[in-house]
């Protein structure tokens, strides 16, 4: 069943190569949608796919890339639209 979830992460996750590190952890599990850093020093998202990929993806993001260190992720389902054809990173 596809779903989506927008996403907040929280902690060391700028200036790290955390979007790359989101990006790639999406693609892997093929799934859609976005990533940026937020003005507030975390990173926010969105991501598309089938509920049990989107869980393992938020497990990924809890642990985060070797030169992270994740404090927090927040999340909150979200309504899918199935507009996104890839998962990307925003500036």
């Amino acid at each position: 069943m596809d779903t989506a979830t927008a996403f907040r992460i929280s902690g060391k996750v700028q200036g790290v190569g955390f979007r790359y590190f989101v990006r790639t952890a999406a693609q892997h599990l093929g799934l859609t949608g976005w990533v940026k850093n937020n003005s507030d020093g975390s990173v926010v998202g969105l991501a598309e796919g089938d509920y049990g990929l989107i869980v393992s993806f938020l497990k990924e993001l809890k642990v985060g890339n070797r030169w992270s260190q994740v404090e927090g992720v927040e999340n909150e389902p979200h309504s899918y639209s199935g507009e996104y054809k890839s998962f990307e990173i925003r500036y």
